[in-house]
């Protein structure tokens, strides 16, 4: 696509200085003077401001957007001087015209006539398009036909002019607000590489905002105790004294002690039932002869047995 459109601009460029070498245009004619087969011509430099704003790239971006409001520029320019529409040459936003014909920067309108004002304009703008529109539509098909006269593709060609002046105007309009944020965007830029860059400050340390020293020392800081160490800090000093658990030293382990304790166990089993303990003995018959008499869960209310 940007291959087209650049293609489109060298051919539009290519026609305006053929119109510009012809003379077709002047200042001193007025606009029934002009050939009908010329009219055509008057939106050249229209269709390449358009064009224009179809390119993309940012690092260019303010550049199209300035050169696409000068095409648009000379286009109403040109209307303005054949009387074509009635309207207003806009400004920058931030410019305005000193006696010399130089410009000089201006306050932004924020007063709310100022933003009434632009608000109808716009309104009236939009209303004078789609009334240009709806009758280009019925003229058009007169022209495409190849039944229409002079009159009325003379009439045609001065529809679509005057269409694309209200399309102009919109396009400055929106080109003046892009203008700002771009030149903005750059201020930003490029005061962010003449800052130095900050060098890296290392961690504060806790500290405590009191009246005096003697109501720190009094009252405290109102917590047990300061940290006197980060979490790294305590790492290091146990991986240097070697009391780290990923450093090999073997952690302590109770499965020995348990296993002993039940061999134990088992071993006094074995001796009680080789010397017939009595005790052990009397206390084994009870427990059978329970088991006998009580069937299993009994007394467990819980479970309703």
């Amino acid at each position: 696509i940007q291959v087209r459109v650049k293609r489109g601009i060298g051919m539009l460029e290519e026609a305006s200085s053929m119109v510009a070498l012809l003379d077709l245009f002047s200042r001193n004619e007025e606009l029934e003077e002009i050939a009908t087969a010329d009219l055509k011509y008057l939106l050249l430099p229209a269709l390449l401001g358009a064009l224009t704003m179809k390119q993309t790239g940012r690092d260019k971006r303010l550049e199209v957007v300035r050169t696409a409001r000068g095409h648009f520029m000379d286009f109403l320019k040109r209307c303005k001087e054949y009387n074509m529409s009635r309207f207003e040459l806009p400004r920058l936003t931030n410019e305005k015209e000193t006696p010399d014909g130089n410009l000089k920067p201006k306050p932004c309108p924020s007063d709310l006539v100022s933003m009434a004002a632009q608000r109808q304009a716009k309104i009236e703008r939009y209303r004078q398009r789609k009334e240009l529109e709806a009758r280009l539509s019925d003229v058009r098909k007169a022209v495409d036909s190849g039944q229409a006269d002079d009159e009325v593709s003379r009439d045609f060609y001065n529809l679509n002019a005057r269409r694309w002046v209200t399309v102009c105007l919109e396009e400055i309009e929106s080109i003046d607000q892009e203008m700002e944020i771009l030149q903005q965007m750059d201020g930003l830029k490029q005061g962010a590489a003449k800052q130095p860059a900050q060098p890296v400050r290392p961690p504060m340390k806790p500290f405590i905002l009191t009246k005096d020293a003697v109501q720190a020392r009094v009252f405290g800081a109102g917590y047990p105790s300061l940290p006197t160490m980060t979490v790294d800090d305590w790492y290091e000093q146990h991986r240097l004294r070697g009391a780290m658990p990923d450093q090999g030293i073997p952690r302590r382990v109770d499965v020995e002690e348990d296993t002993d304790a039940k061999e134990r166990e088992e071993q006094d089993k074995e001796k009680n039932a080789e010397n017939d303990d009595e005790e052990s003995l009397l206390r084994a018959r009870n427990w059978d002869e329970w088991r006998d008499t009580h069937r299993r869960g009994y007394g467990n209310r819980h479970n309703m047995g």
